[in-house]
């Protein structure tokens, strides 16, 4: 059964918090608060109850607010903000109750799905690629489920200072600083052949839009990773990277139907998986367990993630998980954090 709602923003404020915004912690303490009373917090929030808690109500709210910040919607919160020059301090709630109460444009903007791209998590996947290249001695096909704007499908172009070593693109304005820890991967030549993506609604990395909806799901608090965002769509800029208009099963059924020789095929997502319906998972699984049952060492197949596990009490534990086929082998090649560095590779 799902959690209240009060109890679900409680528990989404902690993880903010343990992840380092406490901005976005006080945001869901306070409308957490206010759920359960007779008001304009009510009023909007309520009506979320039943959503499932995958599509992380809690999340859609700040993400709310930052859009109003960022369009200059609500001057009196902006300057607990950060993202747009603020200081974060401990009148942001009253500053955001007030929001609430005044701007009714707030009921259509929580209804909007989460779109997070985040840039961070490159970290996991160029790692997990590595790993991939050095066992198959083959370029990558890579294939990305809820792709967002396809930041990520542009992993080889970001540079990554390891130690000495500047892996990836050394010239790339995005530069994760020593984002690895632990038994290093495999240094392989990397080559990506083909990149593609699929989305329910994908936005336009080049689209002022949907920029500033990606902008407005980074936590407010954490400005290296909005510099990270606007460095990537600068990449995205030069790089091409197709990301269509359906969902993941719609996608995988043709792109998987046949193997492909001479690539590793390498299907990739992250934080994502609790943002599918359950026949939507279903449908995915069983998509690539008939794929890899297909697959062959001139024609590889495997699913590398990022997606957390619950370990209770509200903690979750970010794991970089491989399988590959043939074979069906599964491995948990790393932990991690939900927006990806520090990676500790095990």
């Amino acid at each position: 059964m799902s959690r209240p709602l009060d109890e679900r923003f409680r528990l989404q404020a902690e993880q903010c918090r343990l992840h380092g915004s406490p901005l976005t912690a006080a945001l869901l303490h306070g409308a957490a608060a206010e759920i359960g009373r007779t008001g304009p917090v009510r009023d909007l929030l309520a009506p979320l109850e039943a959503d499932r808690p995958g599509t992380v109500p809690s999340l859609r709210f700040a993400g709310a607010l930052h859009r109003l910040v960022l369009e200059r919607r609500a001057p009196a919160l902006a300057l607990h903000y950060p993202s747009v020059g603020g200081t974060a301090g401990p009148d942001a709630w009253a500053a955001a109750g007030q929001v609430v109460a005044d701007e009714p444009g707030l009921h259509e903007l929580v209804r909007a799905p989460v779109q997070t791209n985040e840039v961070g998590r490159s970290a996991a996947l160029y790692g997990g690629l590595l790993h991939v290249a050095h066992e198959t001695g083959l370029p990558i096909r890579l294939l990305e489920v809820g792709a967002s704007a396809g930041l990520n499908l542009r992993v080889d172009a970001f540079a990554y200072e390891v130690g000495m070593q500047v892996l990836g693109d050394p010239a790339s304005p995005v530069r994760l600083r020593e984002p690895w820890s632990g038994r290093l991967p495999p240094q392989v030549p990397l080559q990506i052949a083909e990149r593609r993506g699929c989305d329910p609604a994908p936005l336009d990395p080049a689209s002022t839009q949907d920029r500033l909806t990606l902008t407005s799901y980074v936590w407010a608090d954490q400005v290296e990773r909005f510099e990270r965002l606007r460095r990537a769509l600068e990449v995205a800029a030069r790089l091409p990277a197709v990301v269509e208009p359906v969902p993941a099963s719609q996608f995988l059924t043709r792109e998987l139907a046949d193997p492909v020789k001479g690539v590793a095929t390498v299907v990739w997502h992250s934080v994502v998986w609790q943002y599918l319906p359950p026949d939507e998972r279903a449908a995915v699984v069983r998509l690539l367990d008939e794929a890899g049952a297909r697959a062959t060492p001139r024609a590889p197949l495997a699913r590398l993630t990022l997606e957390p596990d619950e370990l209770g009490d509200g903690h979750f534990r970010f794991a970089v998980t491989l399988t590959t086929w043939p074979g069906g082998r599964r491995r948990v090649l790393a932990e991690a954090r939900g927006h990806g560095p520090p990676v500790v590779w095990s």
